[in-house]
């Protein structure tokens, strides 16, 4: 059985903050305050935590934009999970590109079968496909280019 690297438990401690500011409207500093104190925090960077926590709260709102052409309804419409896990890995995908494209959108697929609703994986890797075409369309092409040769 392998263990959950500090990396993903970053990102999903970072989910549950996203969350609970999405449900509970608390202020960013609270919620921190609190998911850092839950159990197994300590086994999580929690240097990425707070960059992506605080990264994807600092402006939600541009970063909805950037994923709502992509969905089928509106952003208020969505499950929060997806939304949580939507806000942050468009964060990711638009602020750290020493992070594979492929990487961000593999971990928000995991954090979705891991929290989201039954099909919610296939919904968030869709609106992530296109994101990424759109934020790192230089990556994604090579990527395409790359896979074309082999």
């Amino acid at each position: 059985m392998s263990s959950k690297s500090a990396r993903r438990r970053s990102r999903e401690f970072a989910l549950q903050g996203v969350y609970q500011w999405l449900i509970s409207g608390n202020s960013v500093p609270q919620i921190e305050d609190q998911v850092q104190q839950a159990e197994g925090f300590d086994k999580a960077d929690a240097e990425l935590f707070k960059a992506l926590m605080r990264g994807a709260l600092e402006a939600p709102s541009e970063l909805e934009a950037e994923f709502a052409q992509f969905v089928d309804r509106t952003v208020a419409e969505l499950s929060p999970i997806e939304r949580a896990v939507l806000t942050l890995a468009t964060y990711e995908l638009k602020n750290h590109i020493e992070v594979p494209y492929k990487v961000v959108i593999n971990e928000a697929i995991e954090l979705t079968k891991s929290y989201g609703g039954t099909d919610g994986h296939r919904f968030v890797n869709g609106v992530l496909d296109k994101v990424a075409a759109q934020l790192r369309s230089v990556e994604v092409e090579a990527r395409k280019a790359q896979q074309t040769k082999n």
